[in-house]
């Protein structure tokens, strides 16, 4: 196997929950050597999740597995002071660090920006608060559904007669992602010059990005886009299309008009796609609950994956909507590789989400599963920061490596 991009680097990652873990898992999946920084003291709360086993085990909460598989685990208490000197000794010989703590909380430690570059000047840093570091909500504390709200994303997914659908929207794997992207351009400019670097990354500006559209037409026009469904200004049909089964549905997008005449040879050219109502993408779009109403007609008679088949077939966008199962058995899903298996120390098998990026030249894997609370201790401490068996002792009796 290639050598992979990121190794070399070593990542301290304070992540709890969802965003800031998945920012670790990804840098680990290309090779860097990430550490999660955690305690008896505060545990991750995913650790405390339902379990692959349905017994309680702090190691096999199921979406811990998922979101922090790759990292390593040491456990300190940072609130000491010791323990505030150790991460400081292991921020000394890495690259990165990522938190996404309310701003006040590394602060109280010493364990901020300007502290940890006393220790290491070209160190790294990104944050993920919600609101940033500065202004009146800076010490917000939020979870993804709230920032979705925050960003305006829940405000569009309900329906356009103005009931409210879906009423969750998590945000943290989109701050995941930006946040690897600001990392890496951060690496790159260290690489350059020399310099570190703080990045002060608001999830709450990262999610909004999703709806710059809306953003754009209340600044320019002052007109709320409001509750959109699954319609599109620029496509139709552009919708989710109930099918055979219990709760089975189908999404179906068209944006040509060779896409439309595909669709209508697959459907067997029934009289009412000739109406002048549906001869142009205006007259869809004018007329899309009529349209609709047509093709659930339609798509009803056969399965959600039988209506992707005659579609795809003929060029037009169409996926089933699948439940958890459909997902781990989709042969298209299943070719991507979507989800892999990794063994676990206390479960063989585990099935997690893989490497979502597919590099040619330089393909990331999966390379351990989530860790045990603390499983590393004995490399970080020992291999890593040079303390001495007893040294070791004395601070798990103290309970700083706790």
């Amino acid at each position: 196997m290639s050598r992979l991009p990121l190794e070399g680097y070593r990542v301290v990652n304070f992540g709890h929950v969802w965003a800031a873990p998945v920012l670790g898992t990804l840098l680990a999946d290309f090779g860097a050597e990430v550490i999660k920084v955690e305690s008896m003291r505060h545990l991750d709360i995913f650790r405390r999740y339902i379990t692959i086993t349905g017994k309680p085990d702090i190691d096999l909460g199921f979406p811990f597995l998922n979101w922090d598989h790759g990292m390593l685990s040491m456990t300190v208490d940072f609130s000491k002071p010791k323990g505030a000197d150790l991460v400081k000794r292991l921020v000394a010989r890495s690259d990165v660090v990522i938190e996404n703590f309310p701003p006040r909380v590394l602060p109280a430690y010493g364990l901020d920006y300007p502290h940890l570059r006393e220790v290491k000047p070209d160190i790294v840093m990104v944050s993920l608060p919600a609101a940033g570091q500065y202004g009146p909500l800076r010490d917000v504390m939020t979870f993804g559904p709230s920032l979705g709200a925050l960003a305006g994303i829940t405000a569009m997914l309900g329906y356009p007669d103005g009931q409210a659908g879906f009423e969750y929207c998590f945000t943290d794997t989109i701050a995941s992602a930006t946040g690897v992207f600001c990392v890496l351009a951060a690496l790159r400019h260290r690489q350059l010059t020399g310099e570190g670097q703080f990045i002060d990354m608001a999830q709450w500006e990262a999610a909004s990005c999703l709806v710059g559209e809306a953003v754009m037409d209340y600044g320019m026009n002052r007109r709320v886009m409001g509750f959109q469904g699954n319609l599109s200004r620029w496509m139709a049909p552009h919708n989710t299309y109930r099918c055979q089964g219990e709760d089975k549905w189908v999404s179906i997008a068209i944006k040509t008009e060779e896409e439309w005449q595909g669709f209508c040879h697959a459907i067997g050219d029934p009289p009412w796609t000739k109406d002048e109502k549906f001869a142009d993408l205006q007259s869809r779009l004018h007329h899309r609950e009529e349209l609709d109403r047509h093709i659930s007609q339609w798509t009803v008679n056969y399965t959600h994956y039988k209506v992707m088949e005659m579609l795809q077939r003929v060029g037009v966008a169409a996926m089933p909507l699948l439940d958890e199962e459909e997902r781990l058995a989709d042969p298209h899903l299943a070719s991507r590789e979507t989800y892999t298996k990794v063994d676990h120390p206390k479960a063989k098998g585990v099935t997690i989400y893989n490497v979502p990026w597919k590099l040619s030249r330089t393909p990331g894997h999966i390379q351990r599963s989530s860790p045990m609370l603390g499983q590393h201790n004995d490399y970080i401490y020992g291999e890593v920061l040079g303390l001495s068996g007893e040294e070791r002792a004395r601070l798990t009796e103290d309970k700083v490596i706790y």
